[in-house]
């Protein structure tokens, strides 16, 4: 039996668990390094629905991969907005813009995300501290906060 409200699995190619309340973890890879303004155009349209469709905890679009971590929280009508859903069209519109300016034929993004439950609050904390130091880690600034395609909630 599930911890979680509304709790449901659907499967792609990866497995998507969803329930009512929870904090994700979600993280896509590019299908090849964005330049520094591709980095800006996807990180502008994930943050076009905070507040709206999601709350984010924090964000961080990287050359290679995207992470962050988020709520759906329930909409006017009562209901969830499909995480899946904001993230695809985040992608997508950001793909778009991409494709208009470099000219290539399919956005440089992998079609599906990997998504998580997060579980308690240690877990939380542990991807929390991953995507806030990435950006240093990889060497792209020298302290994260250096990084403008980081968000951190409250900050």
């Amino acid at each position: 039996m599930a911890r979680w409200d509304n709790f449901h699995v659907w499967r792609a190619r990866l497995p998507h668990w969803r329930a009512d309340g929870v904090t994700y973890f979600v993280t896509f890879r590019h299908s090849r390094p964005l330049t520094p303004p591709e980095v800006h155009v996807l990180f502008a349209c994930l943050l076009q629905p905070e507040g709206k469709r999601w709350n984010l905890d924090c964000l961080c679009v990287l050359p290679e991969k995207t992470e962050l971590l988020v709520r759906v929280p329930k909409g006017s009508g009562g209901k969830q907005a499909e995480l899946s859903d904001v993230v695809e069209k985040a992608k997508s519109k950001a793909g778009k813009a991409i494709l208009k300016k470099s000219g290539e034929r399919f956005p440089p993004f992998y079609r599906e995300s990997y998504d998580h439950i997060v579980r308690d609050v240690d877990e939380f904390h542990q991807f929390w501290e991953s995507i806030i130091f990435s950006p240093a880690e990889q060497g792209l600034v020298e302290q994260a906060e250096e990084y403008d395609a980081l968000y951190v909630a409250g900050a």
